[in-house]
């Protein structure tokens, strides 16, 4: 498969701006791979194609405010510093996005909030956009870390085009994360409401949980023709023993393991045992899943839609079919389906 393979033609008006009023009432399409069969639902409708011992695989993982504005000493250059991961908790130093990348160069300060009292030094170049910085701050890593989050904006995708606002707060946060670290939401959890999550529980559906913190790395355009070339980032992925029975259990009954979203199936892809069971993990991930790929834990996914040539729809292309896929996607496309983050699903049994 070639990176054209996956282009298509998508109407900026179905790029979603907002979230559905209710995080259950969004659309859902559901697909049957084995007859090809399309249906139109709405996403609290999943729950009818689930039963008693059935597993849904959830990813933990907690959005923390990753996006800051700072100025640049002595110019005032306003900068936006994108914080990707924390490299030494003592050292405090952390690998950044930022942006206009052109003026920040080694030794630069930048200077954040009102009063000015978090700094900090560029220390590093690490690509055209990404830079180390050594964030000062007088006061313990505690004080430091709840300034982040005071100083730090909802890292909303940049095709949302307007400010952040208060609701993002919540709505950019699945009803179940736990584990700070993601920069960008796993968005197919974004559905699920406390009501829905307990309809679920009460029919007898089980859950296991995994964090997999989503980095930029998923969002990273591919620019390669040839897939096998292109080469993900490093996302940190932990499975512990509980998630490892729940899916094997499932698995063992031949009941259904649904990945809520991309992430979640690449997390459970990444630690399979040669016996094609969940092994436990605790590390990194860069594994990029695209046509053909044999998967071997989940049997079904509720994933959102994708944008053009993005490894998110690769992923998707190889767990439906490519064909199917095409179809499904011009059918979202007449039914006027929202796309991405705060957009509408799919179901694919």
């Amino acid at each position: 498969m070639k990176l054209s393979h996956f282009n298509f033609e998508l109407p900026k008006e179905l790029l979603a701006e907002y979230p559905a009023e209710n995080r259950d009432e969004s659309k859902l399409m559901v697909i049957h791979r084995d007859t090809g069969k399309i249906e139109h639902k709405m996403f609290k409708d999943m729950i009818d194609y689930f039963d008693e011992g059935d597993v849904m695989v959830l990813n933990n993982t907690k959005v923390f405010p990753a996006r800051l504005f700072g100025n640049k000493e002595k110019t005032g250059a306003r900068i936006e510093v994108f914080l990707l991961r924390e490299l030494n908790e003592e050292q405090r130093l952390w690998d950044v996005l930022v942006d206009p990348a052109r003026k920040i160069r080694i030794g630069n300060k930048l200077y954040f909030g009102e009063d000015e009292t978090l700094v900090a030094e560029v220390i590093d170049n690490t690509t055209s956009r990404g830079r180390t910085l050594r964030f000062l701050y007088d006061g313990s890593y505690t004080d430091f870390r709840r300034k982040l989050r005071e100083l730090g904006q909802t890292p909303l995708p940049k095709y949302i085009k307007r400010e952040p606002e208060p609701e993002d707060e919540s709505r950019y946060q699945t009803i179940y994360a736990k584990h700070e670290g993601a920069v960008a939401a796993p968005t197919a959890g974004l559905h699920f409401s406390k009501h829905l999550l307990k309809r679920l529980e009460i029919k007898g559906i089980d859950f296991a949980e995994l964090t997999l913190h989503v980095g930029l790395g998923t969002f990273s355009p591919v620019e390669v023709e040839d897939l096998s070339k292109h080469k993900m980032d490093s996302e940190e992925l932990i499975i512990d023993e509980r998630a490892t029975e729940i899916v094997n259990r499932a698995k063992k009954n031949k009941r259904k393991v649904c990945a809520i979203g991309t992430t979640v199936m690449r997390g459970l892809e990444s630690a399979v045992s040669s016996e094609h069971t969940l092994n436990t993990h605790e590390g990194w991930t860069n594994k990029f899943i695209f046509p053909p790929y044999d998967f071997s834990i989940a049997t079904s996914m509720v994933t959102n839609f994708h944008l053009p040539k993005s490894t998110l729809l690769m992923m998707v292309s190889a767990f439906m079919g490519h064909d199917l896929m095409k179809r499904a996607y011009k059918e979202a496309i007449l039914e006027q389906y929202r796309f991405y983050s705060y957009g509408d699903a799919m179901l694919i049994l």
